[in-house]
């Protein structure tokens, strides 16, 4: 019963820290404590519980690796170069009448050519963001447009890491699994387009600033070589080379083009890659070009290193083997199915604050309602579920780094990253109507989960 209690106080303490604006980290902490005392309770030493809290813990390693990355990435594209020469070139081509649907269509088809979300924000995300400040537009709608079009490539690109797990998991074919994905998002996809369409109509760039580009190209060095950066993590990510790599290589590009583009010193570069950019004196670009910078992912690291730990407590005290137990006796049809699996999706998205291990919670908690179902069917329902819903939840890293990395609100996104909830609403309410909706899941008389 004390597990219960804890999964709701949990819950509840992290709905108060997104309402009073406190960083989800200090609550995470208080949540690890929470279920270290449980786990006491239940029998567990203290050596037992930090073994478990280590175990899950060192999991966030490598994604720690990445986000210390993206910090550097972005701090040394501002100072070659990079980010102030998209936005040039993006002010110079693209119609201040369709920014946000131009917005959402530019990060859909980044996100699918390099397979990752945080790539996307980090390479195109951050510029469009920048024009938008400069464009007296509402920072939340670019927001929503961006983080929506970065997770349109996410859940189906042939790039993506999170599509290998789930086929991974599933024991299913990647290349089924992505046209069975492309086909069930065309609804949603295109009434995306609509909505971003009718935001950009009502809600235009009202005001290009037309010194913006004259201060660029008076702050910075501009042409097509600044791009280079750029194009080399967008042609290696589409070689398969390692993301992490992928980013060390351009970050490395990038420096070499500030130092002899752009006349900065060695140690002012180094100070940028650590504390992130600063446009030196008092010149108008000082408030929109900014940022980046390793100490900048000190919070988002803090929040997956706790939210692993804490999973690796969840998964020591086999927490989730009682959380099956709440759906043992419930027989489905396809909508339930799914509209189950979305349920559990937020939970396991919700507590676990990372997209992988809410996939993999979600999977190992739903695999035996399934038996009687296509491993194809679950395979969709893992995509249309808890890939697209962990970047709706604030706190999941999935949200979290491309809000801290833009610098804009943790919730004002919401309403506006319409592909993110459209496709499981549409995915739902087909399902409920589709003539292959009867399905009997094992649950029913001999339910293993």
């Amino acid at each position: 019963m004390e597990i219960y209690i804890g999964l709701i106080v949990s819950f509840f303490l992290i709905i108060f820290s997104v309402l009073e604006n406190i960083f989800i980290g200090y609550i995470l902490i208080v949540c690890w404590i929470l279920f270290a005392v449980i786990a006491l309770k239940n029998g567990y030493t203290l050596s037992k519980i930090g073994k478990m809290s280590f175990d899950g813990g060192k999991q966030s390693f490598v994604v720690l690796k990445i986000f210390i990355l993206i910090g550097a990435i972005i701090g040394s594209w501002m100072a070659s170069g990079t980010i102030p020469s998209i936005i040039y070139y993006c002010l110079k081509y693209i119609n201040p009448s369709t920014f946000v649907l131009s917005t959402f269509i530019i990060c859909c088809i980044t996100s699918f050519l390099i397979g990752t979300s945080l790539g996307t924000v980090s390479t195109v995300g951050i510029p469009l963001m920048i024009i938008a400040r400069s464009g007296h537009i509402n920072l939340n709608l670019i927001a929503g447009a961006i983080i929506a079009g970065a997770y349109f490539g996410d859940r189906c690109s042939p790039m993506s890491s999170s599509a290998y797990l789930v086929a991974n998991l599933t024991k299913t074919d990647i290349y089924t699994n992505i046209k069975n994905m492309i086909r069930s998002s065309i609804i949603p996809f295109i009434l995306s387009l609509i909505f971003y369409y009718i935001f950009s109509v009502s809600q235009p760039l009202k005001v290009v600033n037309n010194n913006l580009s004259a201060e660029l190209l008076k702050s910075f060095n501009i042409n097509f070589i600044m791009l280079l950066p750029a194009a080399i993590i967008l042609i290696l990510v589409l070689c398969k080379v390692k993301i992490s790599i992928s980013i060390l290589i351009s970050t490395l590009s990038a420096s070499v083009l500030a130092i002899f583009f752009q006349s900065y010193q060695l140690k002012e570069l180094i100070y940028f890659i650590i504390f992130g950019f600063k446009i030196a004196n008092h010149n108008t670009l000082q408030s929109i070009i900014k940022g980046g910078g390793i100490i900048s992912m000190l919070k988002p690291s803090l929040v997956i290193f706790v939210s692993c730990s804490l999973a690796g407590i969840f998964e020591g005290i086999k927490i989730f083997d009682k959380v099956k137990n709440l759906f043992s006796r419930l027989s489905v049809s396809k909508h339930k199915l799914f509209g189950i699996t979305s349920i559990v999706s937020i939970l396991t998205a919700a507590f676990g604050c990372n997209q992988s291990i809410a996939t993999v919670m979600t999977n190992k908690i739903m695999e035996d309602c399934y038996n009687t179902t296509s491993k194809y069917q679950f395979a969709l329902d893992l995509e249309n579920s808890g890939i697209l819903i962990s970047a709706l939840i604030p706190w999941n890293i999935a949200a979290l780094v491309p809000t801290t990395t833009m610098n804009v609100s943790a919730t004002g996104y919401l309403p506006y990253a319409f592909y993110l909830y459209i496709l499981p609403i549409i995915y739902f309410t087909y399902s409920k109507y589709s003539n292959k909706n009867k399905i009997k899941c094992s649950c029913i008389n001999n339910c293993k989960c």
